[in-house]
């Protein structure tokens, strides 16, 4: 049974979650408080899309939509790191666009070993022992790891080819093809023949190029009617597009001007997706089935007409042969010229984008749905949200030292926020307090405790005298801590 022929799937990737960190103290015997040991979660898999030469169709990803790269290990004790999760590598064709389901080019992946990443894995979180510090000696918690990226995609697949061969349904493209190259269409004597793309390699003398034989196009074709505008994909890559002209149909309304015309008209209607006109690309005719006597006299009024336009004209056979190597070696040349003005490959750059001097790396907004409440937008703020377990004191005071250190809490007060104001920071809301200096729960609080978090009821006198203590004079110096 024959494979069947997919030039368009949609995807669901699922990049690999990181591994959680590790909350631990190392024990050993006359060493009861040996110190943080709680090592990294690994890092996410990532989803790749790489091109393989051996893979001609996107029917794999036809039955196989979803796909999910592996997740990382938690960290453990003893500062034991924990694995990064398995990186998913999807295999696709040469020539392969993705896309976002806007329709938006994320990526043109042309030549063996292309490689696109599709979805990215997520950070593995910290271990107590990457968190601790002078103010914070011995952490009583760890970061969580951050989710993977996932993401629905468009593939569509681009045939790679020199020439495109276009023109109405039985013109004789899949005939062209076969006799100019090895590839071996399926030839019948009834319309729509060709169902899907056909490539074959041509040679001519030291050129050697591809060629691109797409289902035929009939006049409506830009509004849905017949087959060929689904598979005009296949022809923005070509450097010369070949209109194959019958010359010895029978049917009423049809000669080689009108067909020409019709052709350009729906060639005209369809929008690459990958950029550039159809419109600027070089164009040859080739009037077909000279073979038959009442096609080369045809040939013979409509070639001049066709020649003042400026398009090249070949009269041609595939059934005798007949104009076959002219007509080779003139694409070779239009494929040649082609190659040669193409700009050569840049070696890759790496491009440095420093921050602005102003730019804080987040914003403060106001919640459209209620003016007293604020969002905080950027990408560090809402990263550090998700990696905190919010059932753990210790680990809700560090996310607002970390806030406060980068400034959210001053741009909160800036924007008008009052103690209690409900703040939104990664699709996490929380009532706002202002945060004591940093550190502070380092020198007042147990592990995994926070004394801001602690009811008045619950801090004593003395806890409340060095709060004091500490906004006036700031935390203790490296050594006075518990």
């Amino acid at each position: 049974m024959a494979s069947r022929f997919v030039d368009r799937a949609v995807i669901h990737l699922a990049a690999g979650d990181g591994g959680h960190g590790c909350a631990s103290v190392h024990r050993e015997k006359f060493k009861p408080l040996g110190g943080p040991d709680g090592g990294n979660g690994g890092n996410g898999g990532d989803v790749l899309l790489v091109v393989d030469s051996s893979v001609h169709t996107l029917l794999d990803f036809h039955f196989r939509p979803h796909a999910k790269a592996g997740n990382g290990k938690q960290g453990q004790g003893s500062h034991r790191n924990g694995a990064n999760g398995d990186t998913l590598e999807m295999r696709v064709p040469d020539g392969t666009v993705v896309l976002t389901e806007d329709g938006e080019v994320l990526a043109d992946l042309v030549g063996p070993g292309t490689t696109f990443v599709a979805a990215q894995g997520g950070r593995g979180g910290l271990g107590n022992a990457a968190l601790a510090s002078r103010a914070r000696k011995a952490p009583g918690f760890a970061l969580l790891g951050e989710a993977g990226e996932s993401r629905d995609l468009v593939l569509e697949l681009r045939s790679v080819a020199d020439v495109g061969l276009v023109g109405f349904p039985s013109a004789g493209k899949s005939s062209l093809i076969s006799v100019l190259s090895a590839a071996k269409p399926k030839i019948a004597d009834y319309p729509f023949t060709t169902l899907v793309p056909n490539l074959g390699v041509v040679s001519a003398g030291t050129v050697v190029f591809t060629m691109a034989d797409v289902p035929g196009l009939i006049p409506g074709a830009s509004e849905g009617k017949g087959l060929g505008l689904d598979f005009l994909r296949h022809i923005e890559r070509c450097a010369v597009l070949v209109h194959v002209i019958d010359c010895a149909t029978y049917e009423q309304g049809r000669d080689p001007l009108s067909d020409v015309d019709a052709l350009e008209q729906e060639l005209a209607r369809y929008t690459p997706s990958l950029g550039g006109d159809l419109a600027d690309r070089p164009r040859v005719v080739v009037l077909n089935k000279m073979d038959v006597p009442e096609a080369a006299e045809l040939a013979e009024l409509v070639r001049p007409e066709l020649e003042e336009r400026g398009l090249p004209v070949f009269e041609v056979s595939t059934a005798s042969r007949q104009g076959l190597r002219e007509l080779t070696f003139a694409l070779a040349a239009v494929v040649e010229k082609y190659r040669s003005e193409q700009p050569a490959p840049e070696p890759a750059k790496v491009v440095l984008r420093p921050l602005a001097v102003d730019d804080a790396g987040f914003t403060v907004e106001r919640d459209p749905a209620d003016e007293d409440a604020f969002i905080v937008r950027g990408r560090r703020p809402e990263r550090w949200v998700n990696q905190t377990d919010f059932g753990n004191d210790e680990a809700v005071g560090y996310l607002g030292d970390r806030l406060n250190r980068l400034g959210v809490e001053e741009a909160l007060a800036r924007q008008g926020a009052q103690p209690g104001t409900p703040v939104t920071i990664g699709g996490v809301t929380f009532d706002w307090e202002p945060s004591t200096p940093a550190g502070m729960a380092a020198h007042l609080s147990g592990r995994g405790t926070d004394v801001r978090l602690e009811d008045d009821s619950r801090v004593g006198a003395a806890e409340r005298k060095e709060a004091r203590r500490i906004r006036r004079d700031g935390p203790d110096e490296p050594g006075d801590g518990r």
